[in-house]
């Protein structure tokens, strides 16, 4: 390994924000990020935080994150939710990614979460067969229900 996993400063934001918009394109979605970076540094690093995150470094450029949240189940507890990893495309298959996600594995287990979640596109096959090399669980019975910023300010 030529690089490091660290938690996130909020001096490497405006490259995790470049590595989500990277992320939004790979997922046919590019128009979609409105993040901004200000938004972006209030949430993770304002009066209180709304997000974690881990980034790989290597050779000083930030070329992987893992960000993450805490959520509460009424079955289960304390739940870490993984929202994204994203390593750069050039980057794929050196183990960035597995760095990445053991180290947000081992954030759950520290801090005694009952579980550990996050979501796959169904297309995302590469994604799927690095999960199931965990043997994560796959539920196809849940369906993701979402308000958006105009649909909130419309209701």
């Amino acid at each position: 390994m030529d690089f490091i996993i660290r938690e996130c400063k909020k001096e490497d934001l405006p490259e995790a924000l470049d590595l989500i918009r990277e992320l939004a394109i790979y997922e046919k979605a590019p128009g979609e990020v409105d993040l901004t970076l200000e938004q972006f540094e209030k949430d993770g690093f304002g009066e209180t935080p709304l997000f974690g995150m881990y980034v790989a470094v290597q050779s000083n450029k930030i070329e992987g994150i893992a960000l993450f949240y805490y959520r509460y189940s009424t079955w289960k507890g304390k739940t870490l939710f993984l929202e994204d990893i994203v390593v750069k495309q050039n980057q794929r298959g050196n183990g960035m990614g597995k760095a990445l996600f053991d180290k947000v594995i081992e954030r759950a287990k520290n801090e005694n979460c009952r579980r550990m979640s996050w979501q796959v596109l169904d297309w995302n096959e590469p994604a799927i067969n690095f999960y199931k090399k965990y043997g994560a669980k796959m539920n196809g019975e849940w369906l993701n229900c979402n308000f958006f910023e105009d649909d909130l300010e419309r209701l």
